[in-house]
C-alpha cells in the first residue's frame, strides 16, 4: 500500500548507514535519499535514530562469515546523517535487527512515537528485521522504498514486494516528506 499518512509522533529509523557498510557501490543513493529524509524529520521535530551494527548473532549458519579485522571507523555512522545534531537518539546492535538486545523501543515509547519510517541497509537483512520487529511491538510502519538498498537484487525485490506491503505501508522519499507535518 502507498504510503498514506502519518503519525503526528512518527520516528525515522536509519539502519546500518555506517563507514564499513555504506562503502559498498550501490549505497551512496541510499545515504544521500536517508541523509534527505532525516533532514526533513528535524526540521518537522520528529525524532531521528540512527542505527549501527559492531557485532553479528552467534549461532550457526551455512553462510561463510569472512573473520577478517576492521578498520577502527568501521562502525562510525557516515557524516551525511548528522549524526551531531541535537535530539538525534542512537542505537548499537549485534544482530540484524534494531530491536532485538537494544533499548530502541523504550527510546520510542519515551518520545512518544507511534509509528517509524525505516531506511537502510541491507533491506532484505537490518531494515526488514527492523521493520518486522517494530510491526510486531506495534507501531505503523512505512518503508521508503529509494532510501533502502542490498547487495541481492531478488532478496531486496522480495521484500519491496511481498513483505513491507504486509507489514506496514510503502512510499518514495518524496512521498514521505509531503506527509510530514508543516513547522
Amino acid at each position: 500500500m502507498t504510503a498514506t499518512i502519518l503519525d503526528p509522533r512518527t520516528a525515522l529509523i536509519v539502519v546500518d548507514l555506517q563507514k564499513g557498510i555504506a562503502g559498498f557501490p550501490f549505497a551512496p543513493p541510499i545515504v544521500a535519499a536517508s541523509a534527505r529524509l532525516a533532514d526533513a524529520f528535524r526540521d518537522a521535530g520528529l525524532p531521528v535514530v540512527l542505527v549501527n551494527v559492531t557485532g553479528g548473532a552467534p549461532g550457526r549458519v551455512e553462510a561463510v562469515r569472512p573473520q577478517v579485522e576492521r578498520p577502527a571507523d568501521w562502525a562510525d555512522l557516515v557524516p551525511e546523517l548528522h549524526p551531531e545534531a541535537d535530539g538525534t537518539l542512537f542505537v548499537t546492535k549485534k544482530t540484524w535487527g534494531a530491536f532485538h538486545g537494544t533499548d530502541l523501543h523504550e527510546q520510542l515509547q519515551a518520545a512518544g512515537v507511534t509509528q517509524v519510517v525505516v531506511t537502510g541497509i541491507a533491506t532484505a537483512k537490518g531494515v526488514e528485521s527492523t521493520a518486522r520487529a517494530a510491526h510486531e511491538h506495534g507501531y505503523n510502519v512505512t518503508i521508503a522504498t529509494d532510501a533502502v538498498g542490498d547487495m541481492d537484487p531478488a532478496a531486496h525485490a522480495n521484500a519491496i514486494e511481498r513483505i513491507f506491503p504486509a507489514i506496514g505501508e510503502t512510499g518514495t522519499v518524496d512521498e514521505v516528506i509531503a506527509l510530514l507535518p508543516r513547522p
